[in-house]
């Protein structure tokens, strides 16, 4: 199914966003000593970049059905 896959892709590229926006945070977080605001947002955007990658890999497998 070539919509599936074209939605996979389209979502491994939001999640190299994110993790671009998760390395922009901890050269932030070296640069300013560690602020809580900086561990913080990381940890959030983890969670997103990971939950990007479990979307991809679900929408993959469903155009491989």
């Amino acid at each position: 199914m070539e919509p599936f896959h074209e939605l996979a892709d389209e979502i491994a590229n939001l999640e190299h966003r994110v993790s671009d926006a998760i390395f922009d945070t901890l050269r932030e977080q070296v640069r300013s000593g560690g602020s809580e605001q900086a561990k913080e947002l990381e940890r959030r955007l983890s969670k997103v970049r990971r939950s990007l990658q479990k979307a991809e890999m679900l929408l993959r497998a469903s155009s491989e059905d």
